[in-house]
């Protein structure tokens, strides 16, 4: 038997897994029996893992997961009570919207934010197609987001413009890149790392409903250090386990104000001496956001209803 050597899992689920291993090189290993029922953690994309290889055989055998710095899960998809991790050990989830063609929602932009924020991940904005409108428009779409301190690159693959930077951001570290069909996710990876050769519309599709129904990410492993991953059913991540009366901890502008609220229990509706509902009439908190916050209030509290 060799020495356990660490590892971390790109794809794969049940039995086998493909693993990059320390050195690079990318090989295919079975989750060992005795850590699928002593460790009582299952298995995800994104793993950190220790692998070894039997010296009679050639496959290799996972012995050991290690603990996770952060995870994204969702809902059970066979209907039983419970999460499936999706994706583990993120550093950043980036959502990624055109400026044009099709046109950005800020109201799915506001609830991607949301999962990333109640998952404790570092989330950045990418603005695409800039080329094909007024940059002053999309500075003034987007920008409010840069006040919460959310980065957003503003790019375009025809131009050039944003692409080192954001290339730069992706150096070194484990994105989940994330946003609706049509905005340009793959074609802005193959323009920052050509050999990786994504299929265009391949990453993250499933955001739009109706669209490939799997549950499984897949994690690539960039040219010049660092993961992108793909995260399929994003929407449906986080969201469902969050309760009601957390979601304002997940918009930056209503956490610094709610503990000012004359109720600790404000749900920032209509409750009297709200700082959250002050600072909105004052022109502090935007609308648009506001309207997010109330939205997916309502739907998480319909989730708690038995």
């Amino acid at each position: 038997m060799s020495d356990p050597v660490r590892a971390r899992v790109l794809s794969g689920t049940g039995g086998l897994w493909r693993v990059q291993l320390a050195d690079g090189t990318i090989d295919v290993a079975a989750l060992r029996g005795k850590v699928k029922r002593e460790g009582g953690q299952k298995l995800a994309v994104g793993d950190a893992v220790d692998v070894e290889r039997d010296t009679r055989e050639t496959a290799l055998a996972i012995v050991r997961i290690h603990p996770r710095t952060s995870q994204l899960g969702r809902r059970n998809p066979s209907g039983a009570w419970g999460e499936r991790i999706v994706a583990a050990n993120l550093d950043q989830v980036i959502v990624v919207f055109a400026l044009v063609r099709p046109e950005p929602h800020v109201r799915m932009l506001d609830r991607f934010l949301v999962i990333a924020e109640a998952n404790d991940i570092a989330a950045r904005i990418v603005v695409n197609k800039v080329d094909l409108s007024d940059l002053r428009e999309a500075r003034a779409l987007f920008g409010g987001y840069e006040g919460l301190g959310y980065p957003v690159h503003y790019t375009s693959i025809v131009t050039g413009a944003g692409i080192d930077e954001l290339h730069e951001a992706l150096r070194g570290v484990t994105s989940a890149l994330t946003g609706p069909s049509g905005v340009g996710k793959s074609s802005l990876m193959n323009t920052m790392y050509p050999g990786l050769d994504l299929r265009v519309a391949a990453i993250s599709d499933s955001v739009n409903k109706g669209r490939h129904t799997t549950v499984g990410a897949h994690m690539h492993p960039l040219p010049d250090g660092g993961y992108v991953m793909d995260t399929p059913g994003l929407r449906e991540v986080g969201l469902w386990g969050l309760a009601s009366e957390s979601i304002d901890q997940c918009f930056p502008e209503l956490r610094a104000r709610a503990g000012q609220c004359r109720f600790a229990d404000c749900r920032h509706l209509a409750e009297p001496g709200c700082s959250v509902r002050d600072a909105l009439q004052r022109g502090e908190i935007s609308a648009e956001r506001y309207a997010s916050y109330t939205k997916l209030r309502e739907e998480a509290a319909a989730d708690e209803r038995p």
